[in-house]
């Protein structure tokens, strides 16, 4: 069940270690060597390949992606069965991904007062799998284009939209949760009655990591002694107490 995990870990331990293999760079003008040990090069948990990572993208969209142009970041979260629901498949966080794009793209495209047809915009999307406590929490990282891109007579122009008000929001938000319910509802993995909703989950598969990402999801340990123990809770402080007394 864990292999993955194992082999994650394993090449972890092997980045930036000189035993296990490295490169001898050579500066052209003043013949200065330096040995450079080789990395891991894993999406999971490695600081040094995580920020390396971090830093190349961020270079790409600064210099190579956004050109200069106004950006608005959104960010949208998820409830907990349906975080649970697309680590369970992830081909369905792709179209969940999909609508949510279509959704917000379209409203900015109608706030400028073009069609679909007639104005374009843009976005780059960075799915969040963890949050802040390395929980299982997918939610979307968006940066979307503050307006709309149209041609007009041979020439490329940019209209700036102005920012979504609070029913402009909740709007959006009402448009999103409708249409991945029902998206979700005609791909078999959810029904829906007046009282409840049920997720479909084959849980006879002994090798699923199922179990380990309903634990991740609800902040609760996976085995052990103090299996399904919670291992993150919230207390709000004792007001405090003013022992002086007057003399």
């Amino acid at each position: 069940m864990l292999l993955h995990v194992d082999k994650e870990f394993a090449e972890f331990l092997k980045c930036g270690r000189f035993e296990h293999g490295f490169l001898t760079v050579v500066c052209d003008d003043c013949k200065h060597e330096k040995l450079v040990a080789f990395s891991c090069k894993r999406r999971g948990f490695c600081p040094i390949c995580g920020a390396r990572r971090m830093a190349e993208s961020a270079k790409l969209l600064v210099d190579d992606v956004l050109n200069g142009y106004p950006i608005r970041q959104w960010v949208l979260s998820l409830p907990i069965p349906l975080r649970l629901l697309l680590a369970r498949y992830p081909k369905e966080l792709s179209k969940v991904m999909q609508i949510i794009h279509r959704t917000i793209s379209t409203d900015i495209i109608h706030r400028t007062g073009y069609l679909k047809k007639q104005a374009k915009t843009g976005a780059v999307t960075y799915i969040q799998r963890f949050g802040s406590a390395l929980n299982l929490n997918i939610h979307f990282h968006m940066l979307f284009l503050e307006g709309v891109i149209t041609e007009e007579r041979g020439q490329t122009k940019f209209k700036l939209v102005k920012a979504p008000s609070h029913s402009d929001m909740e709007q959006i938000v009402d448009n999103i949760s409708h249409r991945i319910a029902a998206y979700l509802e005609k791909a078999r993995l959810i029904q829906r009655d007046m009282d409840n909703a049920f997720l479909d989950f084959p849980m006879d598969d002994e090798n699923s990591l199922l179990p380990l990402q309903a634990a991740s999801v609800s902040y609760r340990i996976a085995w052990g002694q103090i299996w399904a123990k919670k291992y993150l809770t919230y207390k709000p402080c004792p007001p405090k107490t003013n022992n002086t007394t007057d003399n």
